[in-house]
């Protein structure tokens, strides 16, 4: 799995944030534990491949926010059986 972590300016509220995940989710079909935080100006995701950051950020540009930074790292479920 691949966590992909987004900065995003233009977020201000809860709703906001309900924005970017719909926009994320439609922009990415498969991501998975879609999540973004107006407090910390960030969202994240993790897919299974890596995604096309031009076409997430056109999205994401798309609805009026802008994407700063985009930046992908590998990840590991932790659990109590890894």
């Amino acid at each position: 799995m691949i966590k992909t972590n987004l900065k995003i300016d233009g977020m201000a509220c809860p709703m906001c944030e309900t924005h970017i995940v719909e926009v994320i989710r439609k922009a990415v079909p498969g991501a998975k534990k879609v999540s973004a935080s107006y407090k910390r100006g960030k969202a994240s995701f993790l897919t299974a491949e890596a995604v096309e950051e031009k076409h997430l950020r056109d999205a994401i540009t798309a609805t009026g926010y802008i994407c700063t930074e985009i930046t992908t790292e590998p990840y590991e479920k932790r659990g109590w059986f890894r």
